[in-house]
């Protein structure tokens, strides 16, 4: 395996190469994004990682700074999986000091984490139009877990017309129901045990489609109370939304492919899921 540590160290890889890109602390949910770009690659191809902690796209500088560092395990997760070369550039060198150029999405960065994270997507995009650039996959896979994301990469491919293919990748979870996230090494013991409940909400509220309702609020009131009912001191709800699962717009009834999506809060920990309508 090659460990790309600089821009100049790039090199031509075997095509087609295939990219996964992550901000590290990488789990087994990670694990699965190679696996199925090992797939995608097949034997004759590429498979190739990032692990780039991108400042752009953090709205608090106390949550980049308390985001898990853990370079030399994610590297031997990488080595062990089969990657052949993993990228790790610094921030210093992939931003020059006085980079003044972003990219900037205006429709499905409106709702869920765009309307809470302000510039959040304006990094996300950039850094993957960047990583793009320079590393030339000919595709990308990206988890379902954070959807609204999936849903602006692939409206950056459409719309620039990058002639990368992208694939998402069903969420993997802990025995309990709770999305795979580096996010989760951060929660105290309580609130682990506990996070399980956002799952389950979603679900709870999912199952109303079999009694035929069709009111965006009778489902977002379902998830709430779940959210909510007993819930441990320092849980808050950041956002519920129900959402158009292409345009990410805000539903006033479900009449066709529909997205149940919340971020929440234990204390100073953002977790977020989704489940599909």
């Amino acid at each position: 395996m090659r460990h790309l540590s600089s821009l100049a160290d790039i090199p031509d890889m075997p095509a087609p190469s295939v990219l996964v890109p992550t901000m590290g602390a990488l789990h087994e949910g990670h694990a699965a994004l190679f696996r199925a770009a090992r797939e995608i690659a097949d034997k004759d191809g590429s498979v190739l990682a990032s692990i780039f902690l991108n400042p752009l796209q953090f709205d608090r500088p106390d949550d980049l700074a308390d985001y898990p560092r853990t370079l030399e395990t994610d590297l031997a997760l990488c080595e062990n999986l089969g990657v052949d070369a993993v990228f790790t550039p610094s921030p210093v060198e992939f931003y020059t000091a006085d980079h003044s150029i972003m990219v900037r999405e205006t429709l499905l960065s409106r709702n869920l984490c765009g309307a809470t994270r302000p510039g959040h997507f304006e990094g996300v995009c950039t850094a993957v139009l960047k990583l793009f650039h320079v590393l030339r996959p000919a595709a990308a896979v990206f988890g379902k877990k954070d959807y609204q994301q999936l849903a602006i990469i692939r409206r950056l491919v459409r719309d620039l017309s990058l002639p990368v293919d992208i694939h998402g990748i069903e969420t993997v979870r802990e025995p309990d129901g709770l999305a795979l996230s580096s996010r989760n090494l951060s929660l105290d013991p309580e609130h682990r045990a506990d996070a399980s409940r956002i799952r389950r909400a979603l679900l709870a509220a999912r199952d109303l489609r079999e009694t035929g309702e069709q009111r965006s609020e009778g489902y977002l009131q379902a998830a709430r109370h779940h959210l909510l009912q007993d819930a441990p001191p320092g849980l808050k709800i950041d956002y519920l939304e129900l959402v158009d699962r292409e345009n990410l717009q805000l539903l006033p009834k479900v009449a066709g492919p529909a997205l149940l999506a919340t971020a929440v809060l234990y204390d100073d920990v953002r977790l977020i899921d989704n489940v599909e309508i």
